[in-house]
């Protein structure tokens, strides 16, 4: 709440089983400049019969007939949006006073020191609403994340399933008909009436050739089909064709020769394997890569490290590096975590390890068309 008004008093709810202490405090705030209401119980059944939304801060004596302060507070936490609670005591021990803040108390003012009373209650309303201000701001953050994180997740099944429907067009449509144009030109040239008619249609069909090669390795990178015989020969498939496009050697070592996995993990494990192979050929100057494949203790483990000439911790955290900062997402969206390490010439290391089920399914995983 803002500051106490005449038209918006401070609204106190006094446990106090003695009516002197109560009128005493209550004198103490008249003399302050400070608008109040105040509210007496003195008993905890009382209290279990009051709305603790309705008032801006409780006040309580320690000591009270049949229960103490730290029972109030056990009723007092349970109310979601309840106000802070100051204890309001005579001597009590040092010992009990800690507990008292340490449960969940926001102050703790001696009976003979009433005068600071005001300043007591104002600097607990303070610390309160900055810590409620706070939690909000908390719960808002976490809530925008979660829904940064369905995003992320939803938009990565959107260019996965746009990368699948993509492939399918260039091999039903653009495939077929280079390879009816293929023929085509392939009879021109047996049946060309002239030397120079049949060197044009070699020339074309050399270039279609090129165009069919072209469209070929496109629609693999987009979604190959080797994904649908699993992982371990997905990314031996992703390691040789990388190793003959480079002629940087990458090694695969795997525990199994096939893992049983869900569809969108091996997806998550592939790409991460593509993106770390990728950022090894444009930037590392590496020599060997190796790739570390395993599920042991129930947590697929993918590795990509090469010899190369490493990052410098400022580089990861670049404007425009958005490649691990996209693998990053990817692994959160299946329940896993992405982790980098490398050094300035001392070759990097790209980890994503991914919690299986702890029981795999009887049917095998629905794959997406490729």
């Amino acid at each position: 709440m803002g500051p106490a008004t005449p038209d918006h008093p401070l609204r106190i709810l006094h446990i106090e089983d003695s009516l002197a202490d109560h009128q005493l405090a209550r004198r103490t705030l008249l003399r302050s400049t400070t608008a109040f209401a105040i509210e007496h119980i003195d008993s905890l059944q009382a209290l279990q019969q009051c709305d603790l939304c309705s008032f801006d801060l409780i006040l309580a004596d320690y000591r009270l007939p049949g229960f103490t302060a730290l029972d109030v507070w056990a009723h007092v936490a349970q109310q979601p949006g309840h106000p802070p609670c100051v204890l309001l005591s005579g001597a009590i021990g040092e010992a009990a006073a800690v507990e008292a803040m340490r449960q969940g108390f926001s102050d703790y003012l001696l009976k003979d020191d009433m005068a600071r009373l005001p300043h007591v209650l104002a600097r607990a309303i303070e610390v309160h609403e900055a810590r409620r201000t706070r939690e909000q701001a908390v719960a808002e953050l976490a809530q925008s994340e979660r829904r940064l994180a369905e995003l992320t997740e939803h938009l990565q099944r959107s260019i996965e399933a746009e990368r699948a429907a993509i492939a399918r067009e260039i091999h039903d449509d653009i495939g077929g008909a280079l390879t009816a144009v293929k023929f085509d030109l392939a009879w021109i040239g047996r049946h060309a009436s002239s030397a120079d008619i049949g060197a044009h249609a070699q020339a074309a069909s050399e270039m279609l050739q090129h165009a069919i090669g072209a469209s070929q390795r496109i629609m693999m990178n987009l979604r190959p089909p080797v994904l649908d015989q699993g992982l371990v020969a997905a990314v031996q498939w992703l390691a040789e064709n990388f190793e003959r496009r480079t002629g940087i050697t990458v090694r695969l070592h795997s525990r199994a020769a096939a893992l049983a996995l869900a569809a969108d993990i091996e997806l998550v494990a592939y790409r991460t394997a593509q993106e770390a192979l990728t950022n090894v050929g444009k930037y590392a100057s590496a020599r060997q890569v190796r790739i570390d494949l395993s599920d042991d203790g129930a947590v697929l483990t993918l590795e990509v490290s090469d010899d190369g000439c490493g990052m410098a911790p400022e580089a990861r955290a670049k404007p425009q590096s958005f490649g691990l900062r996209g693998l990053h997402e990817r692994a959160r969206t299946v329940g896993g975590w992405l982790d980098v390490s490398s050094r300035p010439g001392q070759g990097t290391s790209v980890i994503v390890s991914i919690p299986l089920p702890s029981q795999p399914t009887e049917q095998p995983p629905q794959r997406p068309p490729a």
